[in-house]
């Protein structure tokens, strides 16, 4: 691979609009990012049954190498909310709700409903990230560098242009601003769900292996 060349890492995600929000978060970086649908071969179902966001994405991202065989990355994220009791937080099951996995519609009906019960909610996002170069190279973090700013789920959904597989997105509002976070452009604001961590996370990965290929010329 030559200096100047992308370094390309599969995103272990079958979700295009997460997909497209990481190419946009990476894209002055020397790295090219494909997700599940490029590749030719079906991905294989991996569970996520781990016990924290770093555990499920550890899982995933190791799942995927062995499979096909090229460095890849994979995440998780989890939500919680200011005041309200441990049986109504989402945490790492944020679509799942006892026991039914939710469309999107049924996510933005459920979470409405918890916000036009207990009033806005103050919100936060927890993110994990785990990427495999190969199996002596795993590369890992889920520090608060991932996690997103507080922000507001409303009971008043967006009546704009949704985007599929960011449902959430739709009852999001910005603390500092009072706007959905769908009316804010890209300089406001990336989104709810993510923060400059990845950025900063790829960031240390690139020197790092600048550092080793260093070393070994």
């Amino acid at each position: 691979m030559g200096e100047n060349e992308k370094i390309k890492l599969l995103f272990g995600t079958g979700n295009q609009a997460k997909l497209a929000d990481m190419q946009h978060r990476l894209r002055d970086l020397n790295i090219e990012i494909l997700g599940l649908r490029d590749m030719e071969e079906k991905a294989p179902d991996v569970p996520e049954d781990g016990n924290t966001l770093l555990e499920n994405a550890r899982q995933k991202a190791l799942a995927y190498y062995d499979f096909y065989g090229m460095p890849v990355f994979s995440c998780d994220s989890g939500l919680y909310f200011e005041g309200l009791p441990e049986n109504l937080q989402p945490g790492i099951h944020v679509r799942t709700v006892g026991g039914k996995y939710l469309t999107d519609e049924e996510m933005l009906a459920y979470y409405g409903g918890l916000a036009k019960k207990y009033g806005d909610l103050r919100a936060r996002y927890r993110n994990a990230i785990c990427l495999v170069t190969d199996r002596e190279h795993v590369y890992e973090t889920m520090d608060d560098t991932l996690a997103s700013e507080v922000f507001l789920i409303t009971s008043v959904p967006y009546s704009g242009v949704r985007h599929k597989g960011f449902p959430l997105d739709s009852l999001s509002v910005s603390i500092g601003t009072g706007k959905y976070f769908y009316e804010m452009d890209d300089e406001q604001t990336d989104g709810p769900a993510v923060s400059d961590g990845f950025r900063q996370f790829f960031q240390r990965y690139l020197r790092e292996r600048g550092r080793e290929r260093s070393e070994l010329s």
